[in-house]
């Protein structure tokens, strides 16, 4: 294992939803970088994993990534993680993936659940073909984006939060009024929901149950139908 980074994914809500390899890389790694050490000290508490974590977040990535590096270089492991799913991922990690691959440090995956693929898969519509767009811009360059898919013809995959769900379907409804949505908050937790309908007809239903969750939208490619 020595001077190798791994790539970890972790569950997106249900610990269980994690494999045995990741399980059995988490308890042999000499150390493990994560987004917040609270959030992953949750999961190892909960399968008895010891392992010592470094915090490797957005706000920290630049100045942690030679710390990091220098220790696997030096004979280490490291599993890199993120708070849920596939580091790197609409997560921190890709810096220092990046870095890693440039400095010939072996890189190592050990792949397992993501909120993309898992919404996708229950969504009905087409999966040969879809675009993954992770969060769109807050301000800056979201409206041009948002233009901008009214003429893919895949399946879209949005990753939102609770604080910004109900504007982000309302300018679907602007700007793609007849496109099939599919809404997943909390996938694999407990109060896991799924909503299924154009966006003037969630946003019916919608308001009165965000009150926490991260969200997963599935939208429809252009000109498709419901069968």
């Amino acid at each position: 294992m020595a001077t190798t980074l791994y790539i970890v994914s972790t569950p997106i809500g249900n610990l269980k939803d994690i494999t045995f390899r990741a399980l059995e890389i988490l308890k042999e790694v000499n150390f493990i970088a994560c987004e917040d050490t609270r959030v992953t000290a949750f999961l190892l508490n909960h399968y008895e994993i010891k392992s010592e974590l470094v915090s490797l977040n957005a706000a920290n990535e630049s100045s942690k990534i030679n710390y990091v590096l220098e220790r696997v270089k030096n004979g280490e492991s490291c599993a890199l993680v993120s708070d849920a799913g596939t580091p790197g991922v609409s997560d921190p990690g890709v810096r220092l993936i990046s870095t890693a691959i440039s400095e010939g440090i072996n890189i190592v995956p050990v792949p397992g659940v993501s909120a993309a693929i898992t919404a996708l898969a229950i969504s009905g519509l087409p999966t040969d073909s879809f675009v993954f767009e992770g969060f769109l811009p807050q301000k800056k360059g979201r409206q041009k984006m948002l233009k901008e898919l009214t003429e893919e013809k895949r399946t879209i995959i949005i990753y939102e939060s609770t604080y910004r769900i109900e504007k982000l379907l309302n300018e679907l409804n602007e700007y793609m009024p007849d496109r099939f949505v599919v809404v997943c908050r909390e996938l694999t937790k407990k109060f896991e929901e799924v909503w299924r309908g154009m966006a003037s007809e969630i946003l019916v239903d919608l308001p009165e149950k965000v009150t926490k969750g991260e969200f997963t939208l599935v939208i429809s490619p252009l000109n498709w139908k419901i069968k």
